[in-house]
């Protein structure tokens, strides 16, 4: 722990505060989003299928609004982008407090993705321009604080929504306007610099330039296969733990472990593991690990589909929680092998050029992918309960892992995730 924070210290003061601001924007969303639902549901009455709308809605506001967040980003710089971000989710976060209205909760809802939309590529192509050569490195110290957010966040949401749930959400909302705040005085204004060709192109013409960029857009369908499979731990595993354990005490604990293991091995072991993989090998190598480890993730839950399950007892509960905790430990190292390798990877086929937007593009194809993985995923776990084949799940995320490596695999194998020579990047015609 304390290298982590000699590392983080030898970065300059807009890295450090980027990070620290990723902290606080995860454990602000964190300690509200997982106790949304229950709150629609329960004091506000709302009927399931309108639940699901409401917090579709955000999803998709985000997913969709991410490439021209980007584009704001390059054309704007990335520090009115940040703080517009997170000025948008204090109002949001504040209104679904505030509100019962159906129509209102709707515009908090579309307000709080439009606002991740807005500073998620920003941020990270900050962090990119401004960390240089360390680049790497700053991307894996970044998870670390990502990672303890999201591992803090639902503890303190937990305690203030066993007081009142528009206590969590104004708490969320101060949060988000105290770093709205911060990052007014401290954050360094910074924008992406044009290159060459560049000056005067529409929106258009960049966009059809990143469009034609193959390698980039090869190496996004790549990757969807990486977020389908680390979702699992909030979708798939659960679901397993709690199909054995029953949905009493042991359930909700062998659930909280599932988290912990996959957020407290990363905040202890990233930037180990990080700096063990760039002396050992190239970007697409490492890449290629990583998505091989995730695929092989989900083998102890297919050995355990082979066991008979015990009526009961020790058994039970041992069945129940090692092989999901083995997954989600597998899952967290592939994906420590991988993230920061793989938002290097995205600035080095962009070029150096429009990085925000690609960031945009790429978080756009990867979140349409979720969406679709997830759909198959919850379809193989229902036809895997009506038959009876416990291991159908597990089969097919094994396969997509294994499929997404030999895809990573073959664009390594033939440069295509190397940088792009000069005279090989796009430079689109202005229409």
């Amino acid at each position: 722990m304390k290298g982590t924070i000699s590392q983080f210290r030898s970065y300059e003061r807009s890295v450090r505060l980027l990070m620290v601001n990723q902290f606080t924007i995860n454990l602000g969303f964190y300690m509200l989003m997982p106790y949304l639902a229950a709150h629609l549901a329960g004091p506000l009455g709302l009927a399931g299928w309108l639940v699901g709308f409401i917090l579709g809605v955000r999803n998709f506001s985000q997913q969709g609004m991410f490439l021209v967040g980007g584009t704001l980003a390059d054309r704007l710089g990335y520090k009115p982008m940040i703080i517009a971000g997170l000025v948008l989710r204090t109002v949001g976060f504040a209104t679904l407090g505030l509100v019962d209205s159906v129509p209102a909760l709707i515009a908090a809802s579309a307000a709080t993705g439009l606002a991740g939309a807005l500073f998620n590529p920003a941020t990270r192509a900050y962090l990119a321009a401004d960390s240089g050569e360390r680049r790497v490195e700053a991307f894996a110290l970044f998870n670390v604080f990502y990672q303890a957010g999201i591992l803090l966040g639902p503890l303190v949401g937990m305690v203030l929504t066993g007081v009142d749930f528009r206590i969590t959400c104004l708490v969320a909302a101060g949060t988000f306007a105290v770093l709205s705040v911060v990052q007014i005085r401290a954050l360094p204004a910074r924008r992406a610099k044009e290159t060459k060709g560049q000056e005067g192109q529409s929106v258009l013409a960049e966009w059809r330039g990143i469009l034609a960029n193959r390698p980039f857009l090869l190496f996004s369908v790549a990757m969807i296969g990486s977020y389908v499979m680390s979702f699992q731990v909030y979708l798939a595993l659960p679901l397993e733990v709690r199909r054995l354990g029953g949905e009493g005490t042991f359930g909700t604990a062998a659930v909280a472990v599932l988290f912990a293991v996959s957020g407290l091995s990363t905040i202890l072991l990233q930037t180990k593991v990080t700096a063990w993989c760039k002396a050992r090998m190239e970007p697409g190598r490492a890449l290629t690990w990583g998505l091989l480890t995730m695929g092989v993730a989900f083998v102890p839950l297919l050995v355990a589909s082979a066991v008979p399950v015990p009526g009961e007892g020790i058994g039970l509960w041992l069945l129940a929680s090692v092989p999901p905790t083995l997954t989600a430990l597998l899952l967290a190292v592939g994906t420590m092998i991988a993230y920061p390798f793989e938002m290097d990877t995205i600035v080095r086929l962009s070029g150096n050029r429009l990085v925000a937007t690609h960031y945009g593009l790429y978080n756009t194809i990867c979140g349409v992918g979720i969406t679709l993985g997830n759909l198959l995923t919850g379809a193989a776990l229902d036809a895997a309960q009506k038959a009876g084949l416990s291991a159908l799940p597990w089969l097919a995320l094994t396969a997509l892992g294994l499929a997404c490596t030999a895809a990573l695999y073959g664009l390594h194998r033939t440069g295509r995730l190397a940088e792009p020579p000069v005279e090989a990047r796009p430079e689109p015609a202005t229409v």
